[in-house]
């Protein structure tokens, strides 16, 4: 019965400390886009902070060949974003912010979409 409850507590502080890296992301970013640096609060979110609790997971619960399968797709996955990123530059000095930052989501999840379904023809063994 111990060895369950240390189970529990190490999933729990392994949860705390997740939930305590993406609040610490989330202060950076409010901080700085408060401070004369503010453009740099857009690096914060590229910090490795989810990357880093993804590929602990995966390393610890699957093979090497899984993890860096992992890593290749997340090296794809910068595609959706930098459609994000271009939908926002373009779109903010014609849209209001709400419907700026909703469209560049709608880009993103079809960005998103469109990456799942080529991975999972060009990497069919991965899905």
């Amino acid at each position: 019965m111990q060895g369950r409850a240390a189970g529990r507590t190490d999933a729990v502080s392994s949860l705390f400390l997740k939930c305590l890296l993406g609040a610490v992301a989330v202060l950076l970013i409010a901080l700085l886009s408060k401070s004369r640096s503010f453009f740099v609060a857009g690096l914060v979110p590229l910090f490795p902070t989810f990357a880093l609790i993804a590929h602990s997971i995966v390393g610890t619960e699957r093979s090497v060949e899984d993890l860096r399968t992992t890593a290749l797709f997340g090296l794809w996955s910068l595609v959706p974003y930098a459609v994000y990123l271009l939908a926002v530059y373009w779109l903010s000095p014609r849209l209001p912010l709400a419907f700026t930052l909703i469209t560049a989501t709608l880009a993103w999840t079809a960005a998103a979409f469109a990456l799942l379904a080529a991975w999972s023809k060009v990497y069919p063994s991965a899905t």
